[in-house]
């Protein structure tokens, strides 16, 4: 009996279809916001951001290729380098946007290396734990060496300054040391001292804006036509929706220039005042299938590896997708965290499909085991 993949080539019949086409409708609907948040035209947002939605996403399908066992191999020295690289962005980094976070590499091309960092911090942290004995994880000498690794680019990133990306970089990193079996005891310290930390964390180590947003967060009245103005318009934005939302092309909030951000930060208000709470919920629902999956593949991986960097690689997709809803929804502070494949910008974007690559290359790797 035939196989109805009997004139597929093997390298696709392998891959999990069901959810590249799922990242690739998330991505399709976020070109839709997009032609409507520039009322009705491919461009400026639209037709670049399509573009680079299948170019990184045939990048993903590349990176699905790379066996298990090379991720591994090139972890540490990858994290190397991005450090490298972020040292370079302190002293020559291109400035945009008010930050110092770009490398320009030739050709008009600029590399942000915090980007590479979000899902490389995962690799990293998962391969020293690899190499540790699982009887070491409970001692003190399992647990510095990682914050080390951890802190290291999240200082980096805080200086260029980008809070956001650095809290994207912790997030990942500890989730791994969670998920590797530190004790549960030292991160309830690691909170403790994080929490009396923070007063001078925001005094000395944030810039005004940032303690800024903070301050607003605390209390959005403050200042509603200031730092609190984000808020206020998405909250807006997102109320007026309602159920099914005003229609295709009939917001306001985006289209009059009410909701600043609209098609990056704030995309989500601009999706939600359109399609409603329905559009929404389903938009979560496919993110959530999307991380399930991934959390799938860490459960089925047959190495430590493996299995701690598909569980941290889905947590910084969750990360980005929980940050921003709870950022556009006031229930956050702003710091700038764009919702993957759906805002406008190549840097979410590229990171996310990163993630996804690496976990394909990893659930092939399984489903070889397996028919093994």
């Amino acid at each position: 009996m035939s196989s109805k993949y009997e004139f597929v080539p093997a390298p696709l019949a392998q891959l999990p279809w069901r959810i590249i086409l799922l990242v690739l409708g998330i991505g399709c609907f976020g070109l839709v916001i997009l032609y409507s948040a520039a009322s009705g035209s491919l461009r400026p947002w639209a037709l670049p951001q399509g573009i680079r939605l299948f170019a990184f996403l045939a990048g993903a399908v590349v990176l699905s290729r790379v066996r298990e066992n090379i991720w591994g191999s090139i972890a540490l020295p990858g994290y190397g380098l991005l450090v490298f690289l972020l040292l370079l962005v302190e002293l020559i980094g291109a400035v945009r946007g008010g930050g110092q976070r770009w490398l320009d590499i030739g050709l008009g091309i600029r590399l942000q290396p915090s980007e590479l960092m979000k899902p490389w911090i995962v690799l990293a942290v998962a391969k020293f734990y690899d190499l540790l004995p699982p009887n070491e994880t409970r001692r003190f000498g399992a647990i510095w060496p990682a914050a080390v690794l951890i802190g290291i680019p999240a200082l980096l990133v805080m200086k260029q300054p980008d809070l956001g990306t650095a809290l994207m970089i912790v997030g990942g990193g500890v989730t791994v040391m969670f998920l590797a079996g530190v004790p549960l005891r030292l991160f309830i310290g690691g909170a403790l001292a994080l929490a009396a930390a923070i007063p001078l964390a925001v005094n000395f180590l944030l810039h005004g804006y940032q303690r800024n947003r903070i301050l607003v967060f605390l209390n959005p009245e403050s200042d509603p036509l200031g730092t609190g103005y984000h808020i206020s318009q998405s909250k807006i934005a997102i109320g007026s929706g309602g159920i099914f939302g005003k229609g295709f092309l009939n917001g306001t909030q985006s289209h009059l220039d009410y909701l600043p951000e609209g098609h990056t930060d704030f995309i989500f208000a601009t999706m939600a005042e359109e399609w409603g709470l329905f559009g929404g919920l389903l938009l979560i629902l496919a993110f959530f299938l999307v991380i399930n999956w991934g959390i799938s593949v860490a459960m089925r991986a047959q190495t430590r590896f493996a299995r701690l960097a598909a569980a941290g690689l889905a947590s910084t997709i969750f990360f980005y997708v929980a940050i921003n809803l709870l950022m556009v929804m006031g229930l956050a502070p702003v710091v700038g965290i764009p919702l993957p494949l759906v805002s406008y910008g190549g840097s979410a974007q590229m990171t996310v499909l990163i993630c996804l690559g690496i976990l394909m290359s990893i659930d092939r790797q399984n489903r070889q085991v397996v028919r093994w």
